[in-house]
């Protein structure tokens, strides 16, 4: 929406509130799929149904992999994860999927969606040109602000009571993690040796602040934080939003802004 502004329509096929890695696309979303311009999904493991959509619609619809817009990292289960497997896990690694989290990676997509949507719509090339390159700024400024917190902090150690899917903004920050589970799990009951062990990292190292994830029941991070009197915080993910969230337009450098508190908080 940033990037296009009022020279097109741009629809978000996943319900907000929803769970991602479940979504399945309805008649009508295929529908809306033929018939856009441009269409952009994340790709890997969770987007599998995508192929074959795009095989029955042809070559008349321009796409964009936002995986294939920045550098892979794999999937990564750390100590004291729980690590049964789940509907994205297959033998071996897979590459992480939830590329976005990363401003800088934000930045990479950013700059093919504006290229794809200049090439869709030649007449406007100019238009997403300047509207790519002020948004690029603002992730720049956001990715200034996340490294003067990381530069200024006590601590380089995060801890969540949920899944992880931030490996990218770790990996951009050089910031260490301790979770409940990887990125794309099905989030079951953790186990009592997952719960332990976080417990015991959080009391062992003094850390202020255990997370969660946006959607989330909050329920492990409360016990967590009862035994150990960390503060539970949200940590934003932008996976999706609640309903009354997208209504309200939220954006992704609103969460992002909100991330940048959460972290001074947990890291100091």
């Amino acid at each position: 929406r940033q990037l296009v502004g009022d020279r097109g329509e741009v629809t978000l096929l996943l319900p907000p509130g929803s769970e991602t890695h479940s979504y399945e696309p309805s008649p009508k979303d295929i529908i809306e799929i033929q018939n856009c311009d441009v269409f952009i999904y994340v790709g890997g493991v969770s987007d599998a149904w995508v192929a074959d959509v795009l095989e029955s619609v042809g070559d008349g619809v321009r796409t964009v992999t936002l995986m294939d817009c920045v550098e892979l990292l794999d999937e990564e289960t750390v100590e004291g994860m729980q690590t049964e497997k789940h509907d994205h896990e297959a033998d071996g690694t897979e590459p992480d999927e939830h590329v976005w989290t990363s401003p800088r990676n934000a930045a990479r997509i950013c700059q093919k969606l504006s290229d794809t949507f200049a090439a869709a719509d030649s007449a406007h090339a100019a238009a997403y040109a300047q509207r790519c390159g002020d948004y690029v700024e603002k992730l720049d400024q956001l990715d200034a602000e996340f490294q003067d917190v990381v530069a200024h902090a006590a601590r380089k150690t995060m801890v969540f009571a949920d899944r992880f899917p931030l490996r990218y903004f770790a990996e951009a920050y050089g910031l260490d993690y301790y979770a409940a589970y990887p990125g794309c799990a099905d989030a079951a009951e953790p186990s009592a040796a997952t719960v332990a062990f976080l417990i015991d990292k959080v009391r062992a190292e003094n850390i202020p602040v255990v997370f969660t994830i946006e959607l989330s029941n909050g329920k492990l991070a409360d016990t967590i934080c009862e035994a150990t009197g960390a503060k539970k915080l949200e940590f934003a993910t932008c996976h999706n939003v609640t309903a009354q969230a997208f209504a309200d337009g939220a954006t992704y450098l609103q969460l992002m802004e909100r991330n940048v508190q959460a972290l001074r908080e947990a890291l100091n």
